[in-house]
């Protein structure tokens, strides 16, 4: 089976790089998904819906460095696994 993800969107805010007791660095990136749809009053109505995504190591660093919420990014992942969403 195939698990990939991949997104092109803007950050929700600018990543967050901080560093695990190990010294391997860890970024966060507050992405957000949209569900748009016009109600029945004839509004558009824009639902977003967030997902962080965590980088480790060097590329960590690099995302951090390199990435704020006015330029797009482009996401490439894999899903965790469905236990830990309980």
């Amino acid at each position: 089976m195939l698990n990939k993800v991949m997104i092109i969107c803007r950050l929700g805010r600018d990543p967050e790089l901080k560093y695990a007791a190990t010294g391997m660095p860890i970024t966060t990136l507050p992405i957000a998904t949209a569900e748009s749809f016009v109600d029945r009053d004839g509004n558009k109505v824009d639902r977003p819906e967030w997902h962080p995504v965590v980088v480790f190591s060097l590329p960590a660093e690099n995302c951090a460095n390199y990435s704020s919420q006015v330029i797009p990014v482009y996401v490439s992942c894999r899903l965790p696994p469905a236990n830990l969403h309980a």
